[in-house]
C-alpha cells in the first residue's frame, strides 16, 4: 500500500476537471486490479469528519512510465466496494494511532 503526497486530476461526469489529493493506492489480487482512494484538494480544510472520499480502480499505463496512474475506471461491484471500505477502515485506524 502506498501512502504519500500525490495529486491526480479527475474528470467528473460533467467533464469538469478536479484536482484531488491521493489518500492511498493498493492492489487487489482477488480482483486483479489496482485501486486509488482520493478526495478533492482543499476538502481537508473544511470539516475533518465530512471529507467525501472517492475510489476508482485503475490499470497502470505501462507504455508511459511517467504517468503511473493509468486509466481511472469506476468501481463496478458491491464486492469491490466492500473490499475498498475494509481497506479504508484499516487505513483510518492505523492513521489515528
Amino acid at each position: 500500500m502506498e501512502h504519500g503526497e500525490k495529486q491526480i486530476t479527475v474528470v467528473d461526469e460533467d467533464g469538469n476537471e478536479q484536482l484531488c489529493e491521493v489518500l492511498f493506492t493498493f492492489e487487489s489480487e482477488e480482483f486483479g486490479k489496482s485501486y486509488v482512494l482520493y478526495y478533492p484538494v482543499g476538502a481537508e480544510n473544511d470539516d475533518e469528519d465530512d471529507i467525501e472520499i472517492h475510489a476508482s480502480s485503475f490499470v497502470p499505463n505501462e507504455e508511459n512510465e511517467e504517468n503511473e496512474e493509468g486509466e481511472l475506471q469506476p468501481v463496478e461491484t458491491d464486492e469491490e466496494w466492500d473490499m475498498i471500505e475494509e481497506m479504508l477502515n484499516t487505513f483510518m485506524a492505523e492513521d489515528e494511532e
